[in-house]
């Protein structure tokens, strides 16, 4: 699937997570999180791979923070229909998908400050603002790389 859909895919299911998060409980939302924490390592992966040279390691090191992420949540992400990620195949405007992720992310963030501001237990609680930290750096990390790719590509020295 194309990465800009199974973004917007992935951040409607947050949105429905965090807006029944009251009734529900927050295991669906940090399921979703989590799920947009692997989307975030399988950009990275595919960028790092795939991407223009010139953002590739930073790219690598987005996987990385988001492979930190889904560690931090502690959840195996499994849902009915499994890792959303796992079905990134192709990215067709990276540009668009950066700046999608970057929105996705701070949605996510937002979404676990509500579930960090209502926790009981102080676990949950803790669990949220080492989330939202990765959250932090995985954005910065998109930042990072969109601002690579807005530099011009140098050829060798002359």
């Amino acid at each position: 699937m194309e990465a800009v859909g199974l973004i917007e895919e992935t951040r409607q299911a947050l949105a429905r997570s965090a807006a029944a998060a009251g009734t529900s409980g927050v295991a669906d939302v940090i399921a979703e999180v989590w799920q947009v924490q692997a989307l975030v390592e399988a950009v990275g992966s595919h960028l790092a791979i795939t991407g223009p040279p010139a953002v590739r390691a930073e790219a690598a090191s987005l996987s990385e923070a988001g492979m930190r992420g889904c560690v931090t949540l502690r959840h195996d992400g499994q849902g009915a229909e499994g890792v959303r990620a796992a079905r990134l195949t192709r990215m067709d405007d990276v540009h668009a998908a950066l700046g999608a992720l970057a929105v996705l992310l701070g949605e996510s963030i937002t979404a676990l400050v509500g579930v960090c501001v209502s926790a009981e237990e102080e676990g949950l609680y803790w669990q949220c603002v080492e989330a939202i930290d990765a959250a932090d750096v995985s954005a910065d990390r998109v930042t990072g790389i969109l601002r690579g790719l807005a530099l011009p590509e140098r050829g060798p020295a002359a």
